[in-house]
């Protein structure tokens, strides 16, 4: 491989793996300040370890996030040293934004948690953890409205050979960035709403903590059918605007070749990309792609032969990662809307219950196969239409690229068995017992 594929190979394995630990931490946190703030409504003490118990789990989760997020930043200067340099005034301010504003707050107020249950009164102890939860989902929109810059940049001029920022609002209203954050923010509740449910699935099945279980999986249940089917909604609108934006993107996501008015949606294909068709194509909903891209069954929608090769993404990987979202999350609507019917006799829904404890992984696949459809899909472009990827690259050569990539996988690969240890010790050890939370029971106020 040359240093170009490298330096993206070991991004993906960063951005990746980091990003196993984000969507747990945006959507966790919000569930466990539910569950304080309706111990602090009702006194009810059982939620009060529930948000303990949670709160854990979000802890342990937060710690990995952060660290693998750093080496992140750092590859902006290693190995994308071109791309710093030619956007830095753009994407720099926004991720320095993130940082002195979300991830502080954020980091603070996680502590101030953490330490505080017999040092503030319950109320203002669950500001803290609503605090948290809000830095993080802010910290997400500034990187995603960095990322949605890179997808469609906005606000810039060329200057002395470079992007330079020109007009801040228009980054920070740039409607892709808005609905990449939409997206991803839904996403990161299905999948702490899934974590929640299974884990919930796992001591119920074995009667254990049923009360505890049954509030957390009710709860859980809720958010998750909320943003499951939220997504469903949201996901069609994004796709519009990624088809206005990106219009090589949307050919690859359906692999349709042919520019064509009226394009069916085939629900089952088989892409050919080297010879520019698909080898198999099954149950054509005709007009159906169309609709979705322009809300006109009528309207063309442009094909990949319209784009020279050269500026064409990877069509395979793309489809198969697009057909892979999509599927899981029609799935999920579906497992959440017959958990709806079900909440109320969940010990006698083994099967369901059963079902749930397996579906955990499932969120996380669907997001990272998100995420290919975004980088991916964006290829043989950096910044779509302003820089390419070979030219962001750092002049470097492939020799000193080949140790780092070897370093990130062994270190990571090490940091994620521990965090997914840690996270089914404490998950499969449950909450602690009530005599065992009244002995840091919170002042009042």
């Amino acid at each position: 491989m040359d240093v170009v594929m490298l330096s993206r190979f070991q991004f993906a394995v960063a951005s990746m793996f980091h990003f196993l630990f984000v969507p747990l931490t945006l959507g966790l946190s919000i569930l466990t300040a539910i569950f304080e703030t309706i111990y602090v409504k009702t006194g009810d003490e059982e939620y009060k370890r529930m948000a303990k118990f949670w709160g854990k789990l979000f802890l342990i989760n937060f710690a990995l996030g952060v660290v693998t997020g750093i080496t992140l930043e750092f590859q902006f200067g290693t190995n994308w040293s071109r791309y710093s340099e030619y956007v830095g005034d753009i994407f720099g301010s926004l991720l320095a934004i993130e940082a002195t504003l979300a991830f502080f707050l954020e980091s603070t107020f996680i502590a101030v948690w953490h330490f505080g249950w017999r040092k503030l009164s319950p109320r203002l102890h669950c500001l803290t953890i609503w605090l948290v939860a809000l830095a993080s989902n802010i910290s997400a929109l500034w990187i995603l409205l960095a990322n949605g810059w890179m997808q469609h940049p906005v606000g810039y001029v060329i200057r002395n050979g470079r992007a330079e920022l020109d007009n801040f609002m228009a980054v920070v209203t740039n409607p892709f960035g808005w609905q990449e954050f939409f997206h991803t923010v839904s996403g990161a509740y299905i999948l702490s709403g899934f974590f929640v449910m299974g884990v919930s699935a796992y001591h119920l099945l074995r009667r254990q903590h049923i009360s505890f279980f049954t509030k957390s999986f009710r709860v859980a249940l809720t958010f998750a059918l909320i943003f499951s089917l939220l997504e469903v909604f949201q996901g069609h609108i994004h796709g519009s605007e990624v088809a206005k934006i990106q219009p090589t993107k949307l050919a690859a996501m359906e692999s349709l070749w042919e520019t064509k008015k009226g394009a069916p949606l085939f629900l089952f294909l088989i892409p050919d990309e080297k010879n520019e068709s698909n080898a198999l194509e099954l149950l054509p909903i005709p007009g159906a792609l169309s609709l979705l891209a322009y809300h006109d069954p009528g309207a063309e929608v442009k094909g990949l032969k319209e784009f020279p090769p050269e500026e064409r993404p990877p069509v395979t990987l793309t489809f198969l990662a697009f057909r892979t979202m999509v599927g899981l999350g029609f799935l999920f609507a579906l497992l959440t809307i017959i958990g709806w019917f079900k909440r109320n006799r969940l010990l006698e829904s083994r099967g369901y219950l059963k079902v749930m404890l397996y579906a955990i992984p499932l969120p996380y696949i669907a997001l990272e196969a998100g995420w290919v459809v975004a980088e991916v899909g964006r290829q043989p472009w950096i910044v779509y239409g302003l820089m390419k990827t070979s030219e962001a690259v750092s002049p470097i050569t492939a020799s000193q690229v080949w140790p780092s990539l070897v370093a990130f996988i062994l270190l990571y690969g090490f940091l994620g068995a521990v965090d997914f240890y840690l996270l089914a010790k404490f998950a499969k050890k449950g909450p602690e017992s009530p005599e065992e939370s009244s002995q840091v029971a919170p002042v009042t106020a």
